[in-house]
């Protein structure tokens, strides 16, 4: 049974065996309470969260809270990787606009192409929504600029200005590990993608 622990827990990003081990004693040998306050907050979390039928982060409604409100401005549509980067993005009080997340980048090596990242739904987003500006959102690594410049030619198509976030965020960082003040000064500093 522990081992079966310890091969779940290293299933998670950043958590190696002796990490897991640790994770588990602790459970097991001084907050039982925890764990299985932790097992049905997982469970919960598998069975009830699902995509925004909009923008394609997770929710536990059809559709998310940012994409049913309002006041945020349609004609902003920033593209990020991953949901936490819209968590990260929205920490820094800076963007009012709406999203759209890939769930990954452009990686042909893998077998990740444009319909694994939604790029159709995108297409089909700009072509019936009134977009005035795309703000490219993607890690800067070499996959994330590959997809920054596939998702421009789209965007150009449709003749929409497109910036990509900059100032700040190191060539190779990822928006998850980077500040809300680095965050805010990028949004704000962005400019024209070409």
């Amino acid at each position: 049974m522990i081992e079966k622990l310890n091969k779940a827990f290293s299933k998670l990003p950043g958590v190696g065996s002796k990490t897991a081990q640790r994770f588990i004693y602790y459970l097991l040998e001084r907050d039982r309470l925890a764990g299985l306050e932790l097992s049905k907050a997982l469970k919960d979390a598998m069975e009830n969260v699902q995509n925004c039928e909009k923008c394609r982060t997770l929710t536990e409604k059809d559709i998310c809270e940012i994409c049913s409100n309002t006041s945020r401005d349609n004609s902003l549509l920033c593209v990020v990787e991953t949901p936490s980067d819209t968590h990260v993005i929205e920490q820094s009080g800076v963007y009012t606009g709406k999203y759209f997340v890939l769930s990954g980048y452009l990686s042909p090596i893998d077998g990740i192409g444009a319909s694994e990242l939604g790029l159709d739904d995108l297409d089909d987003l700009l072509s019936n929504q009134e977009v005035n500006e795309l703000i490219l959102a993607t890690n800067a690594t070499i996959e994330g600029e590959v997809t920054a410049h596939y998702i421009h030619n789209l965007a150009k198509k449709y003749q929409i200005k497109t910036t990509r976030i900059a100032h700040g965020i190191p060539l190779g960082g990822e928006l998850e590990y980077t500040d809300i003040n680095t965050i805010a000064h990028a949004l704000s500093g962005r400019k024209d993608y070409n």
